[in-house]
Formats: structure tokens, C-alpha cells, sequence
């Protein structure tokens, strides 16, 4: 038996149990051995989707962080070991991609995402996940994949509360109609003063992971239009509609203002990036 042969039939075992599934079948084993995801953040939200994605047999895999782990991290950032600390969050992860699964393509980024790099990075991938936890990057993110019209799923998580939508092209509303401008530094707190679960980050972050899935085999309804909110604490999930998108939005509006995020980065300037 060649090695050939022999990867092919670990490969058809791996994936048995979701090719099974009529949405996925071996053509749609196939898109997703085909489709390129982007992971912006390898944290407590990027983690979870990034070890789902590997599994799910995503071809090509892309994961950007600057940041290093720190043994805080760990109790919810599942993708990166104790004998990680101190290493550099996107290696880090995709060493943990491969030992999920090592017949796939990942390809780390170990630096800031900036107005400068975005538009280069994100426009080798199909769909990019906004896994980040500063609005700095979230609103960057946005901008870059709205411009560059790549589909994205933007979440956020807090305490036991976490909240996803995604944006596709077309006459949908993107993260900045919904939330408008960046907030003030330190108006809104994250999670170092208020606190995580990391099993509410490992929901989030699976949903995002779900999200990217469902639109590269083109099965069931995205959160286009729709932002999930999820409440661990009282195990309550409600979906809040957005039908249109706003008109005073400065990327997509009626009057938008941002065309060139590498010319639009001063309100950049004071975010931590990712």
C-alpha cells in the first residue's frame, strides 16, 4: 500500500461521519478541502474555531495574532498548552491545528493586522473570522472585508454573554451599522476587569466556526441581517433582526466617507491591534 493510498483512506475515515450529511456529501468534502479561512485573533473566540475548522478539513487555514500566550489565556484559549507560555499566539495555534490535522495548509501570521497589511492579507482567503477582542481591529475588520467585499463573522464575548452576525456582499447591514463608531478607550471594559467563561468563548467561537462552514457549502441560513445573542447564565439565545443597512454608515451608507482603510487610519492609531 502506498503512502498515498494510505493518507486517502485516513482522510475518507476523518471526514466520514459529516460527509454522511446531505449538506456536505464528497463534493462539499471537497469545497471545503478547496476553501481558504482567515482567523483574525487566536484567542479565546479564534481557538474554538480554529480547532473545528482543522477538523472540518478546511483546506487552507490562515491565523493572524501578535500577541503571546500568557498562562492567564489558558483557561479559555483551548488551542494553546502550558509549555506554550511566553510563544507567539498564532504559531502557537497553528501547531495546535496540526496535531488536530496534519493533511491541511495553515499559514500564521505572527504580527499586527494594520490598516497597512489588512487589504493584502485577507484577500487570499473566502471568508475571515473577526476572533479579536478590541473594537480597534473589530471596526478594521470590517471595513478592510466591506471594501474588499469578503464575507466575515464578526462575534464578541463577555462574562457568560457572547453575540455573532456575519456580512456576505449584497444589501446587508456590516458591523459598523450596527455599531457606528469605535467607543472611547476604556468606556466599554473587556474581559481583564469584568471577567470570562471560557466555555461561553467556546460556544461563540464554534458558531463563528458553524458560520464560515455553512457559507462554503452554501447549506442553511447565515446571521446576514441577524445578530445571535446568547446568554449562558439563563441558557437563552434570541436572534435580533437588522433588515437594512444604516444610511449615515461611513463604509456602506449613503454617504460613506472610508474608501481606503490604509488612508483611514487614524482612529487606528490608539488600537491595540491583533
Amino acid at each position: 500500500m502506498t503512502n498515498a493510498t494510505s493518507e486517502d483512506l485516513i482522510n475518507e475515515k476523518r471526514y466520514e461521519r459529516q460527509v454522511i450529511l446531505p449538506e456536505v456529501g464528497p463534493e462539499g468534502q471537497e469545497k471545503l478541502a478547496n476553501a481558504k479561512v482567515l482567523l483574525i485573533g487566536a484567542g479565546g473566540l479564534g481557538s474554538p474555531a480554529a480547532l473545528y475548522l482543522a477538523a472540518a478539513g478546511i483546506g487552507t487555514i490562515g491565523i493572524a495574532d501578535a500577541d503571546t500566550v500568557n498562562v492567564s489565556n489558558l483557561h479559555r484559549q483551548i488551542i494553546h498548552a502550558q509549555a506554550h507560555v511566553g510563544r507567539n499566539k498564532a504559531e502557537s495555534a497553528k501547531q495546535g491545528m496540526e496535531r488536530i490535522n496534519d493533511s491541511i495548509k495553515i499559514v500564521a501570521y505572527p504580527y499586527r493586522v494594520t490598516p497597512q497589511n489588512i487589504s493584502d492579507i485577507i484577500k487570499e482567503y473566502d471568508f475571515i473570522l473577526d476572533a479579536v477582542d478590541n473594537f480597534e481591529t473589530k471596526f478594521l475588520i470590517n471595513d478592510a472585508c466591506v471594501l474588499a467585499k469578503k464575507p466575515f463573522c464578526h462575534a464578541g464575548v463577555l462574562r457568560f454573554e457572547g453575540q455573532v452576525m456575519t456580512w456576505t456582499p449584497g444589501d446587508y447591514p456590516c458591523y459598523r451599522c450596527v455599531f457606528e463608531e469605535i467607543p472611547e478607550r476604556g468606556s466599554v471594559p473587556g474581559c481583564s476587569r469584568t471577567g470570562i467563561i471560557g466555555a461561553a468563548a467556546g460556544i461563540i467561537g464554534c458558531i463563528q466556526a458553524l458560520e464560515a462552514i455553512k457559507y462554503i457549502l452554501s447549506c442553511g441560513e447565515l446571521l446576514t441581517g441577524r445578530m445571535l445573542i446568547f446568554d449562558g447564565l439563563s441558557m437563552r439565545a434570541r436572534i435580533v433582526n437588522i433588515s437594512k443597512k444604516s444610511p449615515v454608515c461611513r463604509i456602506c451608507g449613503e454617504k460613506r466617507d472610508i474608501f481606503d482603510v490604509a488612508d483611514n487610519h487614524a482612529e487606528y492609531e490608539r488600537g491595540g491591534g491583533c
